[in-house]
């Protein structure tokens, strides 16, 4: 038995590369269609959405409920196809020139989680306390959530504004909201 020493007469040629990481650089490269699929999800939503909508008793003319919706729902379907062409096509998004943004600093999840409860908790009381207040404690705690410490304005501005847009809303477009406690007042 003779062993040899040496390369070898024939050399094997290197394995081609992963598949899996072809992948993820294609998609890395392409990520833009993450965008495409949602934006196509959505629009796919909203079109089936209203084209079931029982409408029936609140249509009353040529353009109904279902008008916009369906709108929507094309157009979102249109954006996601040109988008998605755009990226196969090579097209890439350009960062925002004009932002301020420090991508070193963290992220003020302070500023979200208080965005996010003041959010959850008008949701919570406009059936009980009705919009005006509810409302009137999402634009206060917004704008307290921003950054906005005027203690002797902001409540004021966020009830007026609250209060118009309940008029607005309830009063003038016929969309009803719930009034709570000031219901017999307004």
């Amino acid at each position: 038995m003779t062993t040899r020493t040496g390369p070898s007469p024939d050399p094997t040629p290197p394995p081609p590369p992963a598949p899996a990481a072809e992948r993820r650089s294609w998609l890395r490269d392409h990520s833009e269609l993450g965008v495409c699929v949602l934006l196509l999800a959505l629009g796919v939503l909203v079109l089936t959405d209203a084209l079931t909508m029982d409408v029936d008793i609140t249509q009353r003319g040529p353009v109904g409920p279902k008008t916009v919706p369906i709108v929507v729902g094309v157009g979102l379907l249109v954006i996601a196809a040109l988008l998605a062409v755009d990226v196969l096509r090579g097209g890439r998004g350009e960062a925002e020139g004009g932002e301020d943004i420090d991508l070193s600093e963290p992220a003020d999840w302070r500023t979200v989680l208080l965005l996010s409860g003041i959010f959850l908790g008008a949701a919570v009381l406009i059936e009980p306390a009705g919009f005006p207040f509810a409302g009137a404690l999402l634009f206060w705690g917004a704008a307290f959530a921003l950054g906005s410490r005027r203690v002797d304005r902001d409540p004021l501005i966020a009830a007026v504004l609250s209060l118009f847009t309940y008029v607005v809303f309830d009063k003038l477009l016929g969309v009803p909201l719930p009034g709570g406690p000031l219901m017999g007042v307004l």
